[in-house]
């Protein structure tokens, strides 16, 4: 997976102006959390180069940028979980899911416009 860095809360603008023209993903990981770790190598392992290809997706390392995430959580109106994912659509949060319910097939149709 060709992951963006989400670093700073101007991304969020970023992710917002891209989103109106495709969805886009966002991936909540802990890095010292185990079943974060298992669902980001699930997705990762099934991830292909036509997805790449076809979707943009940003990495959230909760550690290091908490202050993002609780961001993430007041402006689309979602629960902070980790691991987590979300699909941008439209400045909105049209889909999320965490820990183990991420899997690829559902993230693909949450990404599917």
């Amino acid at each position: 997976m060709i992951w963006q860095p989400l670093t700073e809360l101007a991304h969020l603008d970023t992710i917002d102006a891209a989103s109106a023209e495709k969805p886009v993903l966002i991936y909540k990981h802990s890095t010292t959390c185990s079943i974060s770790r298992t669902a980001k190598d699930r997705l990762e392992r099934a991830w292909t180069a036509e997805n790449d290809a076809q979707h943009t997706v940003y990495y959230l390392d909760l550690l290091r940028f908490r202050s993002i995430s609780n961001v993430i959580a007041v402006r689309y109106g979602v629960q902070h979980e980790s691991p987590q994912v979300l699909v941008i659509d439209g400045g909105k949060c049209r889909y999320s899911s965490s820990h183990l319910g991420i899997t690829y097939k559902e993230v693909l149709e949450g990404l599917a416009k």
